[in-house]
C-alpha cells in the first residue's frame, strides 16, 4: 500500500498549532509593534546567518554547513546598530540553539529584543512591566527582587556566599537533579550549581501569580552585562519569571571593547578546556565598541513562551506553525 492511499498518510504535515492560535500569534506580534511604534523605538532586521557565533558558556549554536553560525540572538549585530547611531530599536527575531527541546523550548523560537540608549535597567524594568501590562491585560505590579534574596526566599542560603563544596552538598541533600558524567572543572565551578539550584528550585517559584523581575546576578553570571563594583561585585543584570518559567533576560549592556573581548576569550578558554563547541566570537561586535557605544539598556523576551503561558497551553510546541520534528 502506498503512503498516499487513504490512512496512510503522515499526520506530520499538519500544523502544531491550531488556527486560534496562531492568530492569537498575530495579535500577539501586532500589539507588540503597536507598543513600541507608538514610543518611537524603530524596528529593525538583522541577519539570522552570521560568520559569528556566541561562545556563552551556556549555549550551543547551529553550525552550517558550507559556513556560516545561526543566531542564538540578534544582539550582536543589534549593537553595531546602537554604534552606528541608531537610537532605540527593537526586532522579532527567529533564533536558533542547539540542545533545546522540551516544554518550554524549542529548537528554533522567536524572541523579542530592544534597547534603549540612555537607559538604565532599571527604567528597562519597568518597560517591560508595561508591555506585558498591555499583552496580558494586567494592572498588578509586578514585584522586584534581588538574585540573592531569591535564593534566601526559596532555598533558605546566601547564594553568594557559599562556594562550589557547599553548594554542591546542599545539591546532594536536595531535589535538584545533578547531572552524570560531570568533568572536575565544572564541578568546581559555583555557577554549576547556582544554576542547577535556580533551574530546578529556584526559577519554577517565581512570578505566581504575577510576574516578578530577580536582578543584580552574581559577578560571574554577568555575560554581557556591566558589573558594578559593590561588595561583592554584582552584574546589573536581570530576569523576568511568570509563572514559574523565564521570560525575559536584561542587561546594563556592557559597551567597553576591551572588557568584552577578555570576556568572549575567557569563555572560548573553558570551552575548550571541556572539549566544547568552539565557534569563532564575534570581532565585528568589539570593532563597535571600540568605536563607541552609548550607555544603553538591552532585553530579550521570549515570544513564543508568552503567549504559551498567556493561552495555558501545556507545550510550547502547540504556540507555533510548525515545531520541531513538524518543521
Amino acid at each position: 500500500m502506498s503512503a498516499s492511499e487513504p490512512g496512510e498518510v503522515n499526520q506530520t504535515w499538519r500544523p502544531s498549532a491550531t488556527l486560534e492560535t496562531l492568530r492569537a500569534r498575530a495579535r500577539l506580534y501586532a500589539d507588540v509593534r503597536r507598543f513600541f511604534f507608538e514610543r518611537q523605538v524603530l524596528e529593525v532586521d538583522t541577519p539570522a546567518l552570521s560568520a559569528h557565533a556566541t561562545v556563552d558558556r551556556h549555549i550551543e549554536s547551529f553550525e552550517v554547513a558550507g559556513g556560516g553560525w545561526l543566531q542564538t540572538s540578534p544582539e550582536f549585530a543589534m549593537k553595531r546598530l546602537l554604534c552606528a547611531g541608531a537610537g532605540p530599536i527593537l526586532q522579532i527575531a527567529p533564533v536558533f540553539r542547539l540542545h533545546e527541546q522540551g516544554r518550554h523550548h524549542n529548537p528554533e523560537f522567536r524572541l523579542l529584543e530592544w534597547y534603549r540608549p540612555g537607559w538604565n535597567y532599571q527604567m528597562l524594568m519597568s518597560e517591560c512591566e508595561a508591555l506585558l501590562h498591555v499583552l496580558l491585560g494586567i494592572s498588578a505590579r509586578f514585584e522586584r527582587i534581588t538574585y540573592r534574596q531569591a535564593f534566601a526566599a526559596t532555598l533558605g542560603f546566601d547564594a553568594v556566599a557559599l562556594g562550589a563544596g557547599a553548594l554542591a552538598r546542599a545539591a546532594a541533600q536536595s531535589d535538584v537533579s545533578i547531572p552524570l558524567n560531570l568533568s572536575d572543572a565544572e564541578r568546581a565551578d559555583p555557577d554549576l550549581w547556582l544554576d542547577l539550584f535556580m533551574s530546578q528550585l529556584v526559577g519554577p517559584r517565581l512570578g505566581w501569580p504575577v510576574p516578578v523581575f530577580v536582578f543584580d546576578f552574581p559577578a560571574s553570571q554577568a555575560a554581557l552585562a556591566r558589573v558594578r563594583a559593590d561588595e561583592p561585585p554584582v552584574a546589573e543584570r536581570f530576569e523576568m519569571f511568570w509563572n514559574g518559567v523565564e521570560l525575559a533576560n536584561g542587561f546594563q549592556e556592557l559597551t567597553d571593547a576591551t572588557t568584552q573581548r577578555a570576556r568572549f576569550e575567557a569563555d572560548q578558554d573553558w570551552r575548550r578546556r571541556l572539549g566544547k563547541q568552539l565557534p569563532p566570537f564575534d570581532q565585528p561586535l568589539i570593532d563597535a565598541l571600540a568605536a563607541g557605544m552609548p550607555e544603553c539598556a538591552g532585553v530579550a523576551l521570549g515570544l513564543d513562551r508568552l503567549l504559551q503561558l498567556k493561552l495555558g497551553l501545556d507545550d510550547v510546541a502547540r504556540t507555533m506553525s510548525f515545531a520541531h520534528g513538524r518543521a
